[in-house]
C-alpha cells in the first residue's frame, strides 16, 4: 500500500504550516516520516537544506533536531512539569525551566504532576518541553483535539502567538480547517496521499484549486454537472450558464461550487421535496432532496414549507466551475 503519492514542500522558515486532510489522507504518515518515527522508503527529508532522511539512512528521533508535540501530551507521568520541561535541556541550562513555565501560563505549577493539571495546561507543558530544547523544527500532530472548543480556540491562539514570537519553524497536522486557518501561516491540503493545493489562508480561502478545497473553507456544496447548449445539466434540472462565475471549463464534466445563501427557492410541483426547514433568526436553512435522493441545502430568507416542493434557482455568477475530479 502507498500512503504518500509524490508529495514535495517547503515548511518556510520561522512560520506554521498546518497539513490538513481527513482520515487517511497522509498527513500523520508524513509528519512520521519527519519525526522519524517512519523509515523514509523513497525521496528524502531536508532541514535548512541538510539530508535529515533517506532511503537507508533514517536516524531515530532522539538524533533528530525536531522537537514532537502529541495530541495527548505524553508527559512523562513520574516527573513534575519543571521536571518534564527541563528533560531535553543540558544541566547547565535548567535554570530556563522557569522562563518557559512563564511563557506558556504555567508560572507556579512547576512542582505539580500531570495528573494535577487540566488538558489543556498538560498541552502547554508539551510545547515547552518540546520548544525548550531549541528544536530546528517543530512537529504538532492534533496538538489541540483532547481539549474542549473554548479552552481550544484560546489554546492555539496562545500557541500561534508564542510560536511566532520564538521563531520556531513548526508543521503541524488537523482536521479542522477552522483550525488550520487559525493557526497556520501556510496549508497544505491532502487527499489520498497527494498535496492538491499549498498556500496561504487567503489564497486557499480565495482562488481554491479544486471544488473540494473550495468545500473545506468555504463551506460550500460540491455537485456535479454537464454542459447541454446554453445550460448546465445538473441533479436538480438544467441551470443557466450565466450561473457561473468566470469562464466554464472546457471539461465534459464539472464540479460546481454552490453557497447555500446564493440560492433561491420557487415553488414548482414538480420540483424538490423540502425534507426540512431550520430557522436561523432571519434566515432559514432549507434541505430539498430530488427522486434520486440527491440533496442541496438552501439558505432563504423567503417563506418554505415542509413536504412542499420547489426548484432550486442559483443567482448570476455565483456559482464556481472547475473540471471535474
Amino acid at each position: 500500500m502507498t500512503a504518500l503519492r509524490d508529495v514535495s514542500f517547503t515548511a518556510p522558515t520561522g512560520e506554521i504550516t498546518c497539513l490538513l486532510g481527513s482520515s487517511g489522507c497522509g498527513k500523520s504518515t508524513l509528519l512520521n516520516l519527519a519525526a522519524g518515527l517512519l523509515d523514509v522508503q523513497h525521496g528524502s527529508v531536508l532541514v535548512g537544506g541538510d539530508v535529515l532522511a533517506q532511503p537507508g539512512d533514517n536516524p531515530p528521533p532522539e538524533a533528530r533536531p525536531v522537537g514532537l508535540v502529541f495530541q495527548d501530551g505524553a508527559l512523562f507521568p513520574h516527573m513534575t512539569i519543571a521536571g518534564n520541561i527541563g528533560f531535553g535541556l543540558p544541566r547547565e541550562n535548567r535554570g530556563e525551566v522557569d522562563g518557559w513555565l512563564e511563557r506558556v501560563g504555567l508560572s507556579g505549577l512547576g512542582a505539580r504532576y500531570p495528573h494535577e493539571l487540566s488538558g489543556g495546561q498538560q498541552q502547554r507543558a508539551a510545547l515547552a518541553r518540546a520548544m525548550a530544547p531549541g528544536p530546528k523544527v517543530l512537529l504538532m500532530d492534533e496538538p489541540f483535539a483532547s481539549v474542549d472548543i473554548v479552552l481550544r480556540r484560546r489554546l492555539r491562539r496562545d500557541c500561534r502567538v508564542l510560536l511566532r514570537e520564538q521563531g520556531t519553524t513548526t508543521v503541524m497536522v488537523t482536521h479542522d480547517p477552522e483550525e488550520a486557518l487559525d493557526v497556520g501561516d501556510r496549508i497544505a491540503v491532502m487527499e489520498e496521499g497527494r498535496i492538491v493545493q499549498f498556500g496561504t489562508p487567503d489564497d486557499l480561502h480565495e482562488r481554491p484549486a479544486t471544488a473540494s478545497v473550495g468545500a473545506i473553507f468555504g463551506g460550500a456544496q460540491v455537485m456535479v454537472a454537464s454542459r447541454e447548449g446554453d445550460a448546465l445539466r445538473t441533479p436538480l434540472g438544467l441551470w443557466p450558464v450565466t450561473c457561473v462565475a468566470g469562464e466554464l471549463p472546457d471539461a465534459a464534466a464539472l464540479d460546481l461550487l454552490i453557497h447555500a445563501e446564493t440560492l433561491d427557492c420557487e415553488p414548482d410541483a414538480e420540483g424538490l421535496w423540502v425534507r426540512d426547514v431550520h430557522p436561523l433568526g432571519v434566515a432559514s436553512r432549507v434541505l430539498l432532496r430530488n427522486g434520486s435522493g440527491e440533496e442541496m441545502t438552501v439558505q432563504t430568507t423567503s417563506p418554505v414549507a415542509e413536504g412542499s416542493r420547489y426548484r432550486v434557482v442559483p443567482r448570476i455568477g455565483s456559482v464556481r466551475a472547475f473540471a471535474h475530479q
